[in-house]
């Protein structure tokens, strides 16, 4: 594979590289393939990516983006979201993104029939642990909670986490296991190269991580968003252990789950704000830094002059 830089393909800025680009259409297919456990007739075999921005139906909404979202050949929508920070929420950030997916994006027009929808399928990429299972990847759908039944395929919501990787051969990894490999980057050198010529997809998204982070200014951005994030959540179990400490001081159960939720919020508030200095301090422009923290272009602004530092327009 070469000398290559070190880097965590789970990093969003990576991520987005590899996987939302026109020229690397087949690492993007093979990975919804993959994950949506279809072959042979039933693949997908061509995507054409779309803007994932849909606007606020709100005055005071934020504006939302879709990390890779794109058309199917069979019209299905699908996004793929790296998530790279648990903001507690995931279920409904999940569920929301979905329904935007399904419903907006000229979803249906005006005159045709409801039938006419296409299915949506979610695919959410956590670089943390989320759900109550052993098992790294979940899939979701609509279901009758009595009896089973599967009521629509329109709604698929899967989830790979990649923390509960487990060590296995290469030789012995399902389609799935081989994403959760790259994606955990743990394997020996000789472990990736048979990853690599197994799975000439992965291939592929390897040597493309190589490639973007060889540019220098890529990967001082990368830098710049690894230290954001490790800086966030630092901020955030540091919030959390102080509310826990708080709530035991209380003395009541109410008042410490009270207490661990007002802490998550202050950790979450003061993470942010350093994800955004440290992104202005590292050149980004404003529009750049709106993108990755969903704060707004005044509230940027505001909170850098709050904080004297310049903000690049």
């Amino acid at each position: 594979m070469g000398e290559h830089r070190h880097y965590d393909p789970t990093n969003d800025l990576v991520f987005k590289f590899v996987f939302g680009r026109e020229e690397r259409k087949n690492i993007t297919l093979k990975f919804i393939n993959d994950m949506t456990g279809r072959e042979g007739d039933r693949a997908f075999v061509d995507l054409d990516f779309r803007n994932g921005e849909f606007a606020p139906t709100k005055v005071d909404e934020k504006l939302g983006r879709l990390d890779v979202f794109g058309i199917l050949n069979d019209k299905s929508r699908v996004d793929i979201e790296m998530q790279v920070i648990n903001h507690m929420n995931m279920e409904k950030r999940a569920l929301f993104y979905w329904a935007q997916m399904y419903l907006h994006f000229e979803a249906l027009q005006t005159g045709q029939a409801y039938r006419q929808i296409k299915p949506a399928i979610s695919i959410n990429i956590l670089r943390f642990p989320y759900l109550p299972t052993e098992e790294p990847f979940s899939k979701y759908g609509i279901y009758n909670i009595e009896n089973g039944h599967h009521l629509s395929n329109d709604l698929e919501i899967d989830f790979l986490e990649i923390p509960k990787y487990k060590d296995k051969p290469v030789k012995d990894m399902t389609r799935i296991e081989r994403w959760l490999a790259y994606f955990a980057n743990r394997l020996a050198p000789a472990e990736k190269e048979e990853l690599a010529m197994q799975a000439p997809e992965i291939k592929d998204a390897m040597e493309a991580s190589d490639r973007f982070l060889m540019d220098d200014k890529a990967y001082w951005e990368y830098i710049q968003r690894e230290s954001a994030i490790w800086d966030y959540n630092s901020d955030v179990l540091d919030a959390k252990e102080q509310a826990k400490e708080e709530g035991r001081a209380w003395g009541l159960e109410e008042g410490r789950k009270q207490g661990i939720e007002q802490g998550i919020e202050r950790g979450i508030e003061q993470g942010e704000g350093k994800i955004v200095l440290n992104l202005l301090k590292a050149g980004q422009k404003v529009s750049v830094v709106e993108q990755l923290s969903g704060w707004s272009r005044q509230r940027i602004l505001s909170y850098a002059e709050e904080h004297g530092v310049k903000a690049e327009t």
